[in-house]
């Protein structure tokens, strides 16, 4: 008789949806979701084009340091559908965010009783390096300012965008996601949503609370929808996060 073209419930490329599903469940944002599941993806794709299984109960330490070795001998882009291949390889904070977004689905088999022990806990990701980021220089700060034309919306709104990060420290995905009711001028606040759904009320500079008051009320777009009320939009009205990408694009993700 033929063999059954059934797939295992413990194969990888299973098993993804389960954990996209427990995962939104359990309140986790879709942007941890997709690089659990796009990680999980990929090693999948590696393990195939090995010859080796991909159901994950004969998925072993081996494998995984073997997909290491893979990851730190890769050149960035190399299989990307957009961008240009490059000579450098990934870099270890890639390598490094990856293979956790490996190990947290493996922790989810086993809470879920899918897996026995997880290969990690006989393998030791590598660490990625602790970078100091250096800072613009007031020099510098000068001229980004200097290059905006704050006498058109768009060109306000950018310097509005500048220095509102500038004076709080905020996340960019932070700021893009603030609305107008998350403002509060009068009493100096501004109340953002962070990482893992919590929110915080950040304080911001009287300099900045009257460059916001006058952004809002000279030189922010009408809506495209009446009942938008981000604070920051494009030139076509709407919130500045859209990002209309193409399907291809949304669906392929690979660390570069």
């Amino acid at each position: 008789m033929p063999a059954s073209s059934k797939t295992s419930p413990t194969e990888l490329s299973t098993l993804t949806g389960g954990y996209s599903l427990c995962a939104r469940a359990e309140g986790k944002t879709p942007k941890t979701i997709c690089t659990v599941t796009s990680s999980v993806s990929y090693l999948e794709r590696y393990l195939r084009s090995e010859g080796w299984p991909t159901d994950v109960r004969a998925i072993g330490p081996i494998e995984i340091r073997a997909f290491i070795l893979y990851l730190k001998n890769k050149k960035r882009f190399s299989h990307h559908p957009f961008a240009t291949p490059q000579q450098d390889g990934l870099s270890e904070h890639s390598i490094n965010c990856y293979l956790r977004s490996v190990r947290a689905f493996w922790s989810w088999l086993t809470s879920e009783g899918i897996s026995g022990e997880t290969p990690f806990a006989k393998v030791k990701i590598p660490k990625a390096p602790r970078k100091v980021i250096p800072t613009f220089s007031d020099a510098q700060l000068l001229v980004l300012l200097g290059a905006v034309d704050t006498c058109t919306p768009e060109g306000y709104r950018d310097y509005a965008i500048i220095l509102t990060l500038l004076d709080t420290g905020l996340r960019v995905s932070e700021l893009t996601g603030v609305r107008l009711e998350d403002l509060r001028l009068e009493d100096g606040v501004l109340k953002v949503m962070g990482k893992g759904g919590k929110e915080r009320l950040i304080p911001i500079g009287k300099g900045v609370q009257r460059m916001l008051w006058k952004y809002i009320n000279r030189f922010r777009l009408d809506p495209a929808n009446p009942n938008c009320d981000f604070l920051f939009l494009t030139a076509d009205g709407w919130p500045i996060w859209v990002f209309h990408a193409p399907r291809s694009w949304q669906v392929w993700k690979e660390p570069g």
